[in-house]
């Protein structure tokens, strides 16, 4: 078989990986200008609430700017022989990372707000208000262009069969990319998946949007009856919700990054129920996400009628998902 049918490539991107990637660009752009307009503001008009929403928003921009660089790197190396599974894990790296900053920035939120539960300050209601409304409209927008609506699923990499009747010393029949194996692109549906560091960048916007809309409501209770002590007191409830966000992130993210076999129950009982029959056992059975949409597996059958492996692959060539599958077939006595 030719050399150039046993070549393959391991591209394990989100199906709406570029599109992603541009629109966290647009929102750090706008962000970022509005960071510049509150802090030059701020600065000429001697507001120090708009001086501080500056910076608040630079924080986001930050690391939102992680987002924006998981996403350019991946896409730059997903054909580099380096990453044995490519690239798609990356994301879920940068989402893990964003979400421990977005962590500290609720901490902070908190820590700041109950000292002011304690130190009352005073507030400029009119001013605060309009920097608070400012700064919403621009986290809705961003919220809108990141929200991962999965309404472009396009073609992805279709499902790896590396079948093969290679027969080793062993006595297994496993796939390889030496003697009859070949390539066969079975082009395995799929569905888009999460993608994390795209979460990751719209729960910075919404935690931003949340903090815009207590604040809205803290200060307009604040003008007219007096309260000072709410803003703080919502600011506190701002920092816990935001912070199970990113604990939620933290757990979704690092359960992928460790293989962790939560991740991909289903698809696991979907290829015991495809293959196991009285006459055939999964011996050993390793299923892990490579990339938003795109897993992997490795399964191990026990039968005393073999079939080459390409038999076993055609019975998972549908499964939503299974991008890469590597099949070894062990005869047993009958």
């Amino acid at each position: 078989m030719p050399t150039e049918q046993l070549v393959h490539e391991h591209v394990f991107l989100g199906v709406d990986h570029q599109r992603n990637e541009r629109r966290v660009w647009l929102v750090i752009a706008l962000t970022a200008a509005m960071m510049i307009a509150e802090i030059a503001a701020g600065s000429i008009y001697g507001s120090m609430a708009l001086v501080a929403d500056g910076w608040h928003m630079s924080t986001h921009a930050g690391a939102m700017l992680i987002t924006a660089l998981a996403y350019l790197y991946a896409r730059r190396q997903a054909r580099n022989p380096r990453f044995t599974f490519g690239t798609g894990k990356l994301g879920d790296l940068a989402g893990f990372a964003s979400a421990i900053v977005l962590a500290l920035i609720a901490a902070l939120i908190g820590w700041e707000s109950l000292l002011r539960l304690g130190n009352p300050v005073e507030i400029s209601f009119s001013q605060a208000i309009a920097v608070a409304v400012a700064g919403l409209a621009v986290n809705l927008i961003s919220a809108f262009l990141l929200k991962d609506d999965h309404q472009h699923h396009g073609h992805s990499h279709g499902g790896h069969s590396h079948a093969g009747h290679d027969r080793h010393a062993s006595g297994h029949h496993h796939d390889d990319h030496a003697g009859h194996s070949h390539h066969d692109h079975s082009h395995a549906v799929h569905k888009p998946g999460a993608d994390n560091n795209l979460r990751a960048a719209y729960l910075h916007v919404m935690a931003d949007a949340l903090t815009s809309v207590l604040a809205i409501l803290a200060l307009l209770a604040g003008s007219i009856y007096g309260w000072i002590w709410l803003d703080p007191a919502m600011g506190v409830v701002g920092a816990l919700v935001i912070a199970r966000w990113s604990f939620g992130l933290i757990r979704q993210a690092g359960l992928i990054l460790i293989d962790a076999t939560d991740a991909v129950t289903d698809l696991q009982s979907e290829i015991r129920e495809r293959i196991e029959t009285p006459g055939e056992t999964i011996t050993d059975l390793h299923v892990w996400q490579v990339g938003p949409g795109h897993n992997a597996a490795i399964v191990a059958i026990a039968t005393a009628t073999p079939h080459p492996p390409a038999f076993y692959k055609e019975k998972l060539a549908k499964l939503a998902g299974l991008s890469h599958l590597t099949v070894e077939v062990t005869p047993i006595a009958a």
